[in-house]
């Protein structure tokens, strides 16, 4: 009787809200661990050193807490807590500190670490370094959300890989084979072809069928996350292209960073790292220096 009376209320108190209302909390309810205590607000920057903003009077700063700042013109900005000492904090702004006034700009502190958003409908979709659609589609709903600093791993629960990613190239197939949640970083040099390497490996990877294995070895279960760090347009241009037009572009979830962005967006890199064991099969790596 309990659990129904709950369920009722709940039902009639949707039922008050209209759609857009409804649409809002829905959004909010799917947000795991979500704090509705009301967040802190400074405006006692005392500093702005390069990226850099320190503040005075902060109480129980968190180390690796994002901040919120909100300039006087009202464009917000993000950053992250680097150093603690007693009531000050060291705060990096992403986006930088040009404009930051240092009596008029409101810093938020959220109580929570970065979390990035994750889901398998990422596959098909291209993002920059930070998570962020660049191809013009819907923001993705998210499964879950994950700290991209990653979590702590016991190497003694971990599953032995067994099941063989078949890549289609010989030199890796037979003498350097990989397993599924395996991470593959493509190092190479100027004039070598690394880019239709990479491009080849998306097109013909796949699991390994086995006649006496879990129905687990198909195609379905399988989805490659591909993330490009410090490319220029024309490589960028190439993925995007090659992945489009032979049709292995529903299996991978595409990562760009390019040369011209800026530095805080190559963060979500990690977080991809992170993620691919539970939501993707492999990881590709491509850095250009």
């Amino acid at each position: 009787m309990a659990t129904a009376s709950v369920q009722n209320s709940s039902a009639s108190f949707f039922q008050t809200l209209s759609s857009s209302e409804a649409s809002i909390q829905h959004k909010l309810s799917v947000v795991r661990d979500y704090n509705a205590q009301p967040r802190l607000t400074y405006k006692t920057i005392s500093g702005v050193n390069g990226p850099l903003v320190i503040l005075d009077n902060v109480k129980y700063p968190q180390y690796a807490e994002i901040v919120l700042l909100t300039l006087p013109d009202g464009t917000r900005r993000s950053g992250q807590v680097l150093e603690i000492s007693g009531s000050k904090a060291i705060v990096q702004v992403f986006e930088g500190t040009s404009g930051i006034d240092s009596k008029n700009t409101a810093c938020e502190f959220t109580g929570d670490i970065l979390r990035i958003p994750v889901s398998e409908d990422m596959l098909g979709r291209i993002f920059n370094g930070s998570g962020k659609p660049i191809d013009k589609g819907p923001a993705v709903l998210a499964e879950e959300f994950l700290d991209i600093m990653g979590q702590p791993i016991n190497p003694g629960r971990r599953i032995y890989p067994e099941e063989m990613i078949q890549t289609g190239i010989s030199a890796i197939d037979g003498m350097n084979s990989i397993a599924r949640g395996q991470k593959i970083p493509i190092f190479s040099a100027a004039g070598l072809p690394h880019n239709e390497i990479a491009a080849q490996i998306c097109r013909q990877a796949g699991l390994v069928r086995f006649s006496q294995k879990d129905v687990l070895d198909n195609d379905d279960n399988f989805a490659i996350v591909f993330a490009a760090m410090g490319v220029n347009m024309e490589t960028a241009r190439f993925f995007k292209q090659d992945f489009e037009e032979n049709g292995s572009m529903d299996n991978v979830c595409l990562f760009l960073n390019l040369a011209n962005d800026p530095t805080y967006v190559i963060f979500f890199f990690k977080t991809a790292n992170n993620a691919k064991d539970k939501f993707f099969s492999l990881f590709i790596f491509i850095i250009n220096f």
